[in-house]
């Protein structure tokens, strides 16, 4: 189902994905009330299983994401007005006000188009793929159906070059959300576009809305893409962007004797050792190493610093800004100059509303802010955390002549982090103990460049197994000197002591999250670090629904 008829992309009994029934999930209703935990169990249950080769604990099926406990989650959330969309994946030629770059993007623009709908709208929306690779379509921080869900290998066949897929399916919850590919590095192109639910019955009262989507630059600099700086880093061992399900893995880890492996991952250090930056990435609110890769440009909104993208507004007007990180590897402090900011949601969920000078966002979180705008002209400053660079836009309401702005003394202010923040009181979840723990121990190192989850490199057939109706606590256990921001596909979980909602979350290096979800999205999940070069080269892992 969902297929072009042009070209089959979508096939049955993908390997990866599993098959067989479950018992009907609940239906995820309204946003449920709740508190989180904060408890540091270290039984780990929930150990993961290889489909085919079962743990004691864990059975050998799945539910398949083209299963009917998928389809009739989604029944049961029923269908709504459909609102169509088109996204055309291209190689073009954008400008980001510096220089212009060759790289890809959705209609050739950057971000690709804003795609806007209210919260019960069913989205159709046509991906065709016109790039040289295959690709696919990954809905950031939706609750979707699962086997819309973008992933190659696991939910869907890649799309191919020349190819297109209908997405279809129902945005329920409200919030601030974004599409990039979930194909190897692609997302570090200029592959991404923001995507708003918007609430029909939204509480906020605000005059104007400014989505602002953040992004770390290289592709198309200096001969360098994404490709070429992973295999710099000496990564892509997770493969899960082939349409093999990653065969390429398995054939890499076999390739070559034990000698020649050490003296590849050699070279390895040696190349990464020559193109590292003269001074260190550091960041003291990351826990120390900021970053993988160095990038020549930082952009708000496509736009370079050299060529700010402008807001315009009156004086009194009360802004609502969504902040989304799209960057590959940077974490970016972001201050409104000459303001302080309301945040009001993360990651699309409303929290108990906090004020701040500044916000930190890992790659792939979102933050809602509230501004009451004064008289003048502003700097919307962007700060690449612990990388000595940063990007900017400009809020204005007079005058149109260019103007220098200092830093601004809220990058230097009070700061606010997710873990700071409390869920509103009705988007909580419920006290309960977890039914099931999952221990998920971040592993590897920069100079290796081996990130795992568990001391496994990803493999699409290796499962962590869940039951539907399930409270399940993630503990993540970060025992690696980098920062890494985890991102839970198809679910929401809450941080400790009635934090807030949020599907991605900043784990500091050598600390502990237990982050608790419920099990009420049946399916095949991905759960993985958001800096696009530890995912890719294995630092992912699945939940999956056992039948």
């Amino acid at each position: 189902m969902h297929e072009k008829t042009r070209r089959a992309v979508l096939g049955t009994g993908i390997a990866a994905a599993g098959s067989g029934l479950l018992t009907a999930c609940g239906s995820p209703g309204p946003h449920p009330r709740a508190a989180g935990h904060d408890g540091m169990d270290s039984n780990a249950m929930g150990a993961p299983a290889r489909a085919g080769a079962p743990a004691e604990d864990a059975p050998t099926e799945y539910i398949s994401p083209h299963g009917p406990e998928v389809a009739a989650a989604e029944q049961r959330r029923g269908p709504g007005p459909v609102r169509t969309f088109r996204l055309t994946a291209t190689a073009t030629t954008l400008d980001i006000g510096a220089r212009k770059v060759a790289s890809w993007a959705y209609e050739d623009q950057v971000p690709g188009r804003e795609i806007r709908v209210t919260a019960g709208d069913t989205i159709a929306l046509t991906l065709a793929n016109n790039l040289p690779q295959s690709t696919t379509l990954h809905w950031h921080g939706i609750r979707l159906r699962n086997d819309m869900d973008g992933v190659p290998g696991v939910t869907q066949r890649p799309v191919k070059t020349g190819a297109a897929f209908d997405y279809r399916f129902t945005a329920f919850y409200p919030g601030t959300y974004w599409v990039h590919p979930h194909s190897g590095v692609q997302l570090d192109r200029g592959l991404y576009a923001p995507l708003i639910v918007e609430d029909p019955k939204e509480p906020l009262k605000y005059d104007k809305e400014w989505v602002v989507v953040l992004d770390d630059w290289l592709d198309g600099v200096g001969g360098r893409t994404p490709d070429t700086e992973l295999e710099r880093l000496g990564g892509g061992k997770g493969g899960h962007s082939m349409e093999d399900g990653g065969e390429r893995a398995a054939k890499g880890a076999a390739k070559g004797t034990a000698s020649g492996a050490s003296k590849r991952a050699a070279a390895r250090h040696a190349a990464r050792k020559k193109a590292a930056p003269s001074a260190p990435m550091e960041s003291e609110l990351l826990g120390g190493h900021a970053g993988d890769v160095t990038y020549p440009y930082y952009l708000v909104n496509g736009r370079s610093p050299e060529s700010p993208q402008v807001f315009r507004a009156k004086r009194g007007d009360r802004i609502r800004i969504r902040l989304i990180n799209a960057g590959g590897d940077t974490a970016f402090r972001v201050a409104l100059g000459g303001h302080r900011m309301t945040v009001t949601h993360t990651d699309g969920y409303p929290v108990v509303p906090a004020k701040t000078d500044a916000l930190l966002l890992g790659m792939g979180e979102r933050y809602d802010v509230l501004v009451t705008v004064k008289d003048g002209v502003f700097p919307l400053a962007v700060l690449a955390e612990g990388k000595g660079r940063s990007a900017m836009a400009v809020l204005r309401t007079r005058g149109k002549s260019p103007v220098k702005f200092p830093r601004p003394k809220e990058l230097d202010g009070e700061l606010l982090t997710a873990d700071r923040l409390k869920a509103a009181e009705d988007v909580r979840l419920t006290p309960k103990e977890p039914d099931r723990i999952i221990r998920m121990r971040l592993t590897g190192s920069m100079r290796r460049y081996d990130w795992a989850i568990n001391g496994r490199p990803y493999d699409p057939a290796q499962r962590y197994p869940v039951r539907a109706g399930e409270r399940v606590r993630i503990s993540f256990i970060n025992g690696t000197d980098m920062w890494h921001p985890m991102h839970l596909h198809g679910h929401t979980f809450g941080l400790p002591d009635g934090g807030p909602r949020k599907d991605t979350t900043i784990l500091r290096p050598h600390h502990k999250v237990n982050v608790d979800l419920d099990a009420d999205n049946p399916g095949l999940w991905m759960v993985h670090c958001h800096n696009v070069y530890h995912s890719e080269s294995g630092m992912m892992t699945i939940l999956g629904y056992q039948k």
